[in-house]
């Protein structure tokens, strides 16, 4: 993704490939997302920037199903938690990510960047978060788990209240700063930090194993 993002602002914005680069992390540090910069500064659809980058990505050739993640999300105690989607993709783009992961079925919801209407709502601005809150039907921020690999979205979403996790994937750097309360290397860390979250955990916060 990160080369067809600077790929369109070489073409779109007649910037060198250095230049291009350096524009894009700007944007992405500035705002958590490159198009919301493109789109400040530049005039640019935000639609077309969804054609010639999201859309145009080999998806089918890069994801495939994730058991481990589907059990993961299955093993939520879904009358406890709503498991709902926040991205700052586009609609199409998320919807299409978690179809190949096959676990699509396993969301209630899914909130998104809306590409389509001006000024772009995303991560990490509040009106995003409010805006998830009230789609996903959250009485008030003390209700909503957050997680995400973006240590900007994690500090941000940590401020409004939100119980919030930051992933940090093996092979990266732990920050210096930590984001917010929690941090872990896999999704399965989770259940260890909220065993009440799942199903098959029991109050001692032991793994409870089917018979």
């Amino acid at each position: 993704m990160q080369k067809l993002i600077n790929q369109f602002f070489v073409k779109h914005l007649s910037l060198g490939p250095q230049d291009a680069h350096m524009l894009h992390q700007k944007y992405y540090k500035e705002y958590g997302l490159a198009i919301e910069g493109l789109t400040r500064h530049h005039k640019i659809d935000p639609l077309e920037f969804n054609r010639e980058v999201d859309d145009a990505l080999p998806l089918d050739h890069i994801l495939k199903p994730d058991p481990k993640l589907r059990m993961l999300l299955k093993d939520l105690d879904t009358s406890t938690v709503k498991p709902w989607l926040l991205t700052n993709a586009y609609v199409n783009h998320a919807k299409r990510v978690v179809k190949l992961l096959q676990v699509d079925d396993l969301f209630e919801g899914v909130t998104y960047c809306d590409y389509g209407q001006l000024p772009l709502i995303c991560k990490p601005s509040q009106e995003m978060y409010e805006k998830a809150e009230i789609e996903s039907g959250a009485s008030s921020p003390e209700q909503c788990y957050f997680v995400d690999d973006s240590h900007l979205n994690c500090k941000h979403a940590e401020a409004r209240g939100w119980t919030t996790v930051h992933l940090v994937e093996p092979g990266m750097s732990v920050p210096r700063i930590p984001a917010c309360k929690y941090l872990v290397r896999s999704l399965e860390e989770l259940r260890i930090h909220f065993p009440r979250l799942f199903k098959h955990y029991r109050s001692d916060g032991c793994l409870e194993l089917d018979r």
